[in-house]
Order: structure tokens, then C-alpha cells, then sequence
């Protein structure tokens, strides 16, 4: 079988469970999700051995820590994905949901029911845990889907689909609903994208040379769950102490996540009380800063940011640092360098906390509060399919309700149209 055939198959099999997998009943695939969070963690140790396999092969070809640490498998992570799947379970299902009805003068209601997208494709990179994640919100929301992994991840999303197919099946989940790609031929990836006659959606997660090629590619509709330049601008009027825990948080809590913050933008009027603590701070956790020739100017020994800096997402313990005199800079920074992922001001002056809300374009903005929040979990959507950058259909987290679409329904009484 040849790789063209091969994908096919694959989508058409899939396609086919997703029509199945649209009528079957809340119970079912609440049940699906439980099993398969249970087969997760009793498997633990196999995909532990299995993702062992993915990380000696990364290490030999050099991959980036950010990569290796997005690839890694452990038993809390194993047991998040595992939690994540029961929170799935907990949340409303939406499929079947009446949104909106409203009565005509010639009494026929109208409204909009929620409806599963269909089949769904996810191409993604490194992270097992998105494997898991996708499958079960796709599930929830009715959706099948079509995943396709890194090849650096072959071993560990192999052995997570075998367990999900397991317990799907066990519960009485239609074969195909979680189909996975599993020939690390990167030939797979445009056959993939012009399945258009089964797959209704593709999701690309990954960096920014993937976002590109499949957008660029596909013959299917894309959403993008594009790279984040992440800023936190820190007003004149902020906490400093609270704005120092912030940044921190934002920068060295997990840096190879798409939602930590890639720049710090400081007002001049607390530039010299706060950003030598708060520098120092960053340096003893081992952050590289690079800064504007005032952040130089007050710390030296900064290494000069360029202009390609302000634009780099680093994933890494690197941060950019930039003074500026008020915040239509640091907004005006923000549209020009930004990535519309996530953005932050720390302030304590409530009109410039809402105009920064209003003003600034991203997927999430946020006051007083970090942006590696920007998450599905945390917006309690439970697991997410990701954060949406495009402006079409969803942006932001995807939870349950942004893998649906809606279909109008019609009750009448015998109307006419004269």
C-alpha cells in the first residue's frame, strides 16, 4: 500500500466512525473517557518504557530541551492526561445543545442546535499529552479524529492510542473514532492535507515552520495554534511585589510552553526600584536577559536585544526586557512584535486596566495575572485541543463548544413561504 492510499484509508475509516459516533449517547462516551483514564494510568509503566525509546532518539539527534521537555513522559504527567480525560468526562456535553430559538411572526420557531465539526485532524509535534487531550475532546464533542504526531514521538503516541482504542472499544465506542497515523514518512502529512473528502478541519499545533507548511498546503479549512511572543507590561502603578511574582511565574515556571512570556515591557517611572530585584531574581534562576539601551543602561551587562530578539519566540530561559515611557508604547510594542497569543498588564489604575483589555489584539489578555493561565484547564474547559490565534470560528483555548459548529432547526406548523 502505497502512502497516498494509506492516509486515505485511514480518513475514510475515521470519517466513517464520526458519522456513528454523533448519535451515540453522553452515557457511552462518558464511560469511554473513564476507561480510557484508567488504561492510561495502569499503563504506566509501557509508556514510560515506549516514550524511553522517543527520548534516546531525540538526545542523538540533538532536539532543543524545550523539545525534549514537551516529549517527556512521567507519572504525573501520565496521571494529568489521565485527569484530564475524567474532566472531559465531568463537563456538559454540548452536542445536541439548543443555543438560541426564537418565534416568527408567522409562528414558526427557529433556533440553532449544536452539531459535532465531523472528522477532525490534528497534526502536531513532540507533546504525547496532546494525543490524549485531542482524542478526548473530539470524543466529547462527537468529532472523530485523524491524528498525526511528530515522528520524534512515534513510540509514545503509538502506545496511547493502542490504550484509548482499547478502552473505546470496550465501551462501545465505534472502531476508527481515534485514528493515528503511525508511518513517520513526513509524505503523510500532505497526503493528509488533502483528504478534504473526509476531513472537515485541520488543527496544526507545533512551531512556527509547521504552522506555515500546512496552511500553506492544505485543501481542508485550518485553524492555527500559532507561536507565542507573549509580553507583561508592567504600569507605573503596579504592585511591584505582585508584578515581580507575575513575571517570574510567566517566564520560569514552564519557559517551552506557548504562554510564557517571551518580553517584559517596564514603565521608565519604576524602572530603577523595581527592575534590579527583579532582574537579579531572573538571573539566579538562570534567565538570559536581553534589553533595550535603558534596560542596559540600569543593569549593566545586559546583552543587547535585536530587533529579530523582540520578535523570537525563544521557549527557553531567555527574556527580552524593554523600558518604556507609557503604555501607548508598550501597546503600540505589543501589536508591532506580538503574536495575538497572550498578553498581560500589571496595574493597579482600573481605567488603564481596561483600556489595555479593550485596546490590545490577542487571544487572551490578561490584568494582574500571568499568562501561562492561558489554558483550557485553567479557563475550566477542561483539557484543550489547543489555543486557537485565528480569528475565525474559535480563538483561544478549544475547549468542547469550539469543536462544534451548530445547525439551524426549524419547527413549524404547517408554514408556508407565499
Amino acid at each position: 500500500m502505497d502512502i497516498k492510499q494509506y492516509v486515505t484509508e485511514k480518513a475514510k475509516k475515521a470519517k466513517a466512525a464520526s458519522r456513528a459516533l454523533a448519535t451515540i449517547s453522553t452515557e457511552i462516551k462518558n464511560n469511554a473517557l473513564f476507561k480510557m483514564a484508567a488504561g492510561l494510568e495502569y499503563e504506566t509503566a509501557k509508556l514510560i518504557s515506549e516514550n524511553r525509546r522517543d527520548l534516546i532518539e531525540a538526545e542523538k539527534k540533538g532536539l532543543s530541551k524545550a523539545m525534549i521537555d514537551r516529549l517527556t513522559l512521567n507519572p504525573d504527567r501520565i496521571k494529568a492526561m489521565a485527569e484530564g480525560l475524567r474532566e472531559v468526562a465531568a463537563l456538559p456535553d454540548p452536542v445536541g445543545e439548543i443555543v438560541r430559538m426564537w418565534r416568527r411572526p408567522n409562528g414558526m420557531e427557529v433556533g440553532r442546535m449544536r452539531v459535532p465539526i465531523g472528522l477532525i485532524g490534528i497534526i502536531y509535534e513532540s507533546r504525547p499529552n496532546v494525543t490524549a487531550d485531542s482524542a478526548a475532546l473530539c470524543l466529547k464533542s462527537g468529532n472523530g479524529v485523524l491524528l498525526r504526531g511528530g515522528s520524534e514521538a512515534v513510540h509514545s503516541n503509538t502506545s496511547i492510542v493502542e490504550v484509548l482504542s482499547k478502552a473505546g472499544a470496550e465501551a462501545g465506542v465505534p472502531d476508527g473514532t481515534i485514528s493515528f497515523i503511525e508511518n513517520p514518512d513526513r509524505a503523510c502529512v500532505m497526503e493528509m492535507l488533502k483528504t478534504n473528502q473526509y476531513v472537515d478541519l485541520i488543527i496544526p499545533r507545533g512551531g512556527e515552520g509547521l504552522i506555515r507548511m500546512v496552511s500553506e498546503n492544505s485543501t481542508i479549512p485550518v485553524i492555527k495554534h500559532d507561536k507565542g511572543v507573549c509580553h507583561i507590561y508592567v504600569d507605573s502603578s503596579a504592585d511591584l511585589a505582585m508584578a515581580s511574582d507575575i513575571c517570574f511565574n510567566a517566564k520560569v515556571q514552564r519557559p517551552g510552553t506557548c504562554n510564557a512570556m517571551e518580553a517584559m515591557l517596564v514603565h521608565k517611572g519604576l524602572s530603577r526600584t523595581f527592575l534590579p530585584e527583579v532582574l537579579k531574581r531572573f538571573a539566579d534562576a538562570r534567565v538570559e536577559i536581553r534589553g533595550c539601551a535603558r534596560t542596559q543602561e540600569i543593569m549593566p551587562g545586559v546583552k543587547a536585544a535585536t530587533d529579530q530578539d523582540w520578535d523570537t519566540e525563544y521557549n527557553d530561559l531567555i527574556l527580552n526586557v524593554k523600558v518604556v515611557d507609557s503604555m501607548e508604547e508598550a501597546m503600540d510594542h505589543i501589536s508591532a512584535h506580538g503574536s495575538q497569543h497572550s498578553e498581560a498588564i500589571v496595574t493597579s489604575d482600573y481605567q488603564r486596566s481596561r483600556r489595555f483589555v479593550r485596546e490590545v489584539d490577542a487571544s487572551a489578555v490578561f490584568v494582574n495575572a500571568s499568562t501561562r493561565l492561558n489554558d483550557g484547564f485553567e479557563f475550566g474547559l477542561g483539557a484543550e485541543i489547543g489555543i486557537s490565534t485565528t480569528r475565525i470560528h474559535a480563538r483561544g483555548p478549544m475547549g468542547l463548544e469550539e469543536l462544534t459548529s451548530t445547525k439551524f432547526i426549524v419547527l413549524g406548523s404547517g408554514q408556508l413561504r407565499k
